[in-house]
Parts: C-alpha cells; structure tokens; sequence
C-alpha cells in the first residue's frame, strides 16, 4: 500500500510545451526532489521538450541529470573557492565570488551579479576585476537571480537593466543573460531594450507544476478503527473526543505530507487566518491534506514518518481499505513512493 502521484501525462505534457513554445531560451530548472517527479524522470521530458540546457541545484544533482539528459547542465549552486573538474564540456558552473573566476581553469561558467535578493553574487564594485579577469573563463553569460515579490512598486526588469548597462560600459560580454522569476512582459521590455542579448529565463515551478490540476498525490487507506468516547489512540495517548472512526492512510513526514516552509503574511486578513490556524494548533487541531466524502480531514495526530492517522465522526461512512483519499500536498516537498500514470 503505497502513497503515489498520479499524473495525467497528456494534459501535462500539453502544458509544458505551451510554456516552452511561449518562452524563448527557456532553461528548465532540475532540482531538490524534481518537484516530487523525481530529477531523471524531469531530465528525460527535457530532452524530449528538445531544450539545449538545463539547471539543476548542486553539483551532487549532476549525475542524474547529466545520464539522461544530452545537453548542457548549468549549476546554479556557486563553485567555491575554484571550479570543480568537468571532463564532460557540458557543464556550466557558476560564479559568485572574484577568487573562484581568478582560479577559474578554462572552466565554462556564468557570472552572477548580486541583485536586491542579496543571496550571492558580484557586487557592482567588482565590475572592474570582473573584466579583467575573464581570461581565465569561458564565459557562457551573465546570471540575475530576482525577487519575486513587486510589492512597493519593485521592478526587477529595471534591475537587470542597470547592470547590463555597468557590465557592458566595463567591456563584459552580456550576449547572453540567465535570469529567474521574471514574468513575460518584463522579459518583453529587457528584450526590446537591450536586443542584441539573449535572455534565458530559468524557469521551475511554473514549467513544472504550473497545471496543477495535471497531478494528484493520493494516499492508499491501511486500516479503519472505531473509536468509543474517551478511547486512547495514537502513540501519545490521546482521546477520542466523541464516538469516531480513525482512519490510517498512507502518507508521512517521509513523504513529504504536512511539511511547511514559513509563509510571509500580509494584511489584516493574512494575518487573522495566520492567528486562527496558531490558536488551533496550540489546541491539538490541525487540518490535514487528506479529504474524504468532499471535506479535508482533521488530523488525529501529527504524522508518522509514512503513514498518518485521521479522524472521521462516527456519522461518516468510511473509507475501505485498498481506497485511495486525495492528498492536497506541497509538491516541492514530496517523495512519492510511485509516481505513475493517471488512471
């Protein structure tokens, strides 16, 4: 009994080549868990999307990727303190920091420039040290990693403009720029802007799982209890609060189910709901992903490692075991134990 993602491969394929056809340069992005389909099940559809290059995140993500994939693979990750060896020629390695392009070995490599998202990259003062040393590189382009909020008026397009203008004023190529998280009318504007580059946007999430309706996580039911009033259950004890049925499903903290990374909120209303769902937390009651009858379900208690328990009201008609419930999971956190065909 199994906890799986289903995918309704026509519909999804459908989608991934709308997006590659819309977006000239694409540069599908490989990553983490490959989005919970798993990196060389992405690899294999990008060769059949006939894309040039690809991303992935570290160089440990290298050798999925690179087996199944033909073309070139840019690292995302900044080499540090020099370029690792790639006997390949395939790999595109990035650079972040003076010392790693000084030592650079004839390494192919793009050049990352640090926007307002100050994860990494050169500073504007390193323009100068930046040109003189590419002779140790061959430079396949310029990288722009942006933010993706625009609130407070931010126009990341305005961003990259301003360093195409310092790099190119400071004698560095910029034919070619990486850049992430633009949308297609900024994309539009850099392009009309500055015609004689070529934009590459790496794109992820909205390539990958942007039809979310194509994939459906499920999680397979083991077991089905009746719970009497005041039964204890679980493996802290707790009691059922009212005559219930506890439902066990396939689906845990091993697969990704009910992990969260920390949302920014705004606003009065973004807010409350952040408060309701705290006070609810520190009474025991969290809502899980699994839905039954045409309702989510409340978790009996925190998920195991692979499966979870559920509580349905003695009213419900349950679940039979071998039932698979659908599964409303963070993609970017899954590890399915199948992923297979819609059925």
């Amino acid at each position: 009994m199994t906890f799986s993602l289903y995918v309704d491969e026509p519909r999804w394929r459908a989608h991934l080549s709308a997006v590659v056809e819309a977006t000239p340069g694409i540069v599908p992005v490989i990553k983490g868990n490959g989005y919970g389909l798993g990196d060389a099940r992405l690899a294999a559809e990008a060769s059949l999307l006939g894309v040039d290059t690809v991303a992935v995140g570290t160089p440990d993500e290298l050798p999925a990727v690179a087996a199944v994939f033909p073309g070139d693979v840019l690292v995302l990750t900044p080499s540090y303190p020099t370029p690792f060896a790639d006997p390949t020629g395939r790999v595109v390695q990035t650079v972040a920091h003076l010392p790693t392009l000084a030592a650079g070995g004839g390494a192919r490599v793009v050049v990352e420039g640090m926007t307002s998202m100050h994860r990494h990259g050169l500073e504007y003062d390193d323009v100068p040290a930046l040109a003189a040393g590419l002779g140790s590189v061959r430079l396949d382009g310029l990288a722009f990693h942006l933010p993706m909020d625009r609130h407070g008026g931010y126009d990341p397009a305005v961003e990259v403009a301003d360093w195409l203008r310092r790099l190119a004023a400071a004698g560095v190529p910029t034919s070619t720029a990486f850049v992430s998280h633009l949308t297609a009318p900024e994309l539009a504007a850099l392009r009309r802007d500055f015609p004689a580059t070529t934009f590459r946007p790496r794109i992820g999430t909205s390539l990958w799982l942007g039809d979310r309706g194509a994939l459906q996580a499920r999680g397979t039911v083991l077991d089905v209890h009746r719970l009497a009033r005041g039964t204890h259950y679980g493996y802290r004890r707790r009691r059922a609060p009212r005559d219930s049925q506890l439902v066990v499903v396939s689906g845990g903290t091993a697969h990704g189910v009910a992990l969260e990374a920390p949302r920014t909120v705004r606003g009065p209303v973004g807010r409350t709901k952040a408060l309701a769902m705290g006070t609810l937390a520190a009474a025991n009651l969290s809502l899980s992903p699994f839905r039954w009858a045409g309702r989510q379900r409340w978790f009996a208690e925190p998920p195991h490692m692979h499966v979870s328990l559920l509580l349905l009201p003695a009213s419900v008609e349950p679940p039979a075991i071998g039932a698979e419930l659908d599964c409303d999971v963070r993609l970017t956190t899954l590890h399915p134990d199948r992923v297979a065909p819609l059925p």
